[in-house]
């Protein structure tokens, strides 16, 4: 599976010449607990988000993901915390990760079952920081520490 993933990439790489660029989000719920969604291809918790369709700007993207993964609606968002384009950031696919911290309500619902298999809000001081999906782990304790970054 390795070496057919190496093609897949490289083919998509000529195809698409230049990295897919993606929206991010840190929910933050009233009570400043944070939403993570456990991802079904790897098990792994991480930061709800995805790809910019055609024709999205990153609100209606960040919007549409947050709806799609965890059934919260995006009220505001409260600063960029950053942008993240490291080519091994995402195991997948080189993308560009544009990072936001927005604050969010509503009832838990996972729209995408294809990706979403459980969401869950932790206190800051309780998530599961060292073993996150892509750079998650890297772009929370960014957060965290009041930082805004180009990487």
């Amino acid at each position: 599976m390795g070496q057919i993933w190496r093609y897949i990439k490289a083919i998509m790489g000529i195809i698409f010449r230049h990295p897919i660029t993606g929206a991010t989000i840190i929910p933050v719920l009233p009570d400043g607990r944070i939403v993570l969604i456990q991802r079904k291809d790897t098990g792994q918790w991480g930061l709800p988000g995805g790809i910019v369709d055609w024709g999205e700007d990153l609100i209606t993207t960040a919007r549409r993901e947050l709806k799609e993964e965890t059934g919260l609606q995006l009220l505001n968002v409260r600063r960029l915390v950053g942008v993240y384009s490291s080519m091994d950031r995402d195991p997948r696919i080189h993308s560009i990760s544009v990072l936001m911290e927005a604050e969010v309500r509503g009832e838990f619902s996972i729209e995408d079952t294809l990706e979403v298999m459980q969401i869950e809000a932790f206190l800051p001081s309780d998530l599961p920081l060292g073993n996150l999906s892509h750079d998650h782990d890297r772009q929370l304790n960014d957060y965290l520490k009041g930082l805004t970054v180009l990487a």
